[in-house]
């Protein structure tokens, strides 16, 4: 059974366009001297997670001939399931047996995708699309919690790789603005294929993840910058995948010195991480492998090591080299994921040739919550043998 306190949790259901959702529909309405007199009518909760794990999905759609929801896969299949209409417009459905976790899911009205216009929307898949979280009984590290709290700003700067203006999401720690001679290490956070840049706050929580840990003494005072993995230079190479692009110049030669100038930053590369999920996990091996005097520790969450590559080949050629330009180098994966038992292998065989990594997973699929795990975990590790 699920405790109550946690399926209302507000972290559960803030999304971009509402930190807390009200569920609530302006009634249009006239008094008897036909002044304007609207009122609020309360909406059925678009999605309730039960005590006992099954979820209550409601739709809207008077007009509808049929109205069906499915996962995307994993932990929430994709096959339809229909939803039954009430007599006011609304439709609805029970559904038992999803798997604990973070869920994208589809709707399809009259056999046609659509948005729950009153569900949490995020980005995922290429497309705006809905979420929900069926968290299980040991999801409250990600949870909002009563402990201090650091702040995400969202900055501009100019790419000279790109020619373009980026934005990223920086958080900071609790104490940052009240602590001016204090300096931090930073992380550099990516998300994956089909995600944005808001990925890791949304969805993953990274903010109060951070917040709970640095609370709890579990991890290091540190800074947080997450950007859009999808950077195209000005003279592209033809030959460059679509899905690494120039991200690992843009950060090197762009972002990193716009965070060091603005934020109060410890600029020793010792000081310095990057990490990332699937796609942002092969951008970060290519980046820290391009540029180990920037970066000493990496973080590989749910993507395959390209040990193909002749940059990988030397890298992994020599522990002594590899162990002094890496004080952690981090590989996980979901336990359901096809990359986890080849990691795991490889984490084994490069330790026992005397290569410093480390290989951790959790059970679940290719999901944010694997990958909260997967950042909780790292978090700890992070910076653990440095003053």
């Amino acid at each position: 059974m699920l405790k109550k306190e946690m399926l209302n949790n507000q972290a559960l259901s803030a999304h971009a366009l509402f930190f807390d959702d009200v569920h609530r529909d302006l009634v249009l309405a006239v008094d008897a001297e036909g002044r304007p007199a609207g009122k609020y009518a309360m909406l059925p909760d678009p999605i309730v997670v039960h005590e006992n794990g099954e979820v209550t999905f409601s739709f809207f759609a008077p007009n509808a001939e049929s109205v069906q929801v499915a996962g995307v896969g994993g932990g929430f299949p994709k096959d339809r399931i229909d939803m039954t209409k009430d007599n006011k417009g609304w439709w609805h459905v029970t559904v038992s047996g999803i798997d604990s976790g973070f869920h994208y899911h589809d709707y399809f009205v009259d056999g046609t995708r659509t948005l729950n216009p009153h569900a949490p929307y995020g980005y995922g898949c290429d497309r705006v699309i809905n979420f929900f979280e069926l968290p299980d009984k040991y999801s409250n590290f990600y949870l909002l919690q009563d402990v201090p709290h650091g702040t995400v700003r969202m900055d501009y700067y100019k790419s000279e790789i790109t020619g373009r203006f980026r934005n990223c999401w920086v958080y900071t720690p609790p104490g940052y603005e009240t602590s001016p001679d204090k300096r931090y290490p930073v992380l550099y956070l990516q998300h994956g294929g089909g995600e944005s840049e808001t990925g890791w706050l949304w969805h993953g929580k990274i903010n109060h993840i951070a917040d709970n840990l640095i609370a709890d003494g579990a991890c290091r005072e540190l800074i947080i910058v997450m950007n859009s993995g999808y950077a195209t230079a000005r003279n592209p190479d033809s030959s460059v995948n679509p899905l690494m692009g120039s991200i690992d110049d843009v950060l090197v030669k762009d972002c990193i010195p716009f965070i060091d100038k603005k934020y109060r930053t410890v600029t020793d590369r010792r000081y310095r991480a990057m990490a990332g999920l699937s796609m942002g996990g092969a951008q970060t091996q290519r980046t820290v492998f391009k540029y180990p005097e920037v970066f000493a520790n990496a973080g590989i969450f749910s993507m395959y090591i390209d040990t193909t590559s002749e940059e990988t080949k030397r890298r992994f050629s020599d522990p002594a080299s590899f162990n002094a330009d890496f004080d952690l180098f981090f590989l996980s994966a979901g336990e359901y994921e096809h990359c986890c038992e080849v990691n795991r292998q490889l984490t084994h065989k490069l330790r026992s040739m005397g290569f410093n990594c480390v290989f951790y997973s959790v059970p679940g699929y290719h999901d944010w919550a694997v990958w909260r795990y997967h950042a909780r975990e790292f978090l700890t590790r992070l910076w653990r043998e440095v003053p």
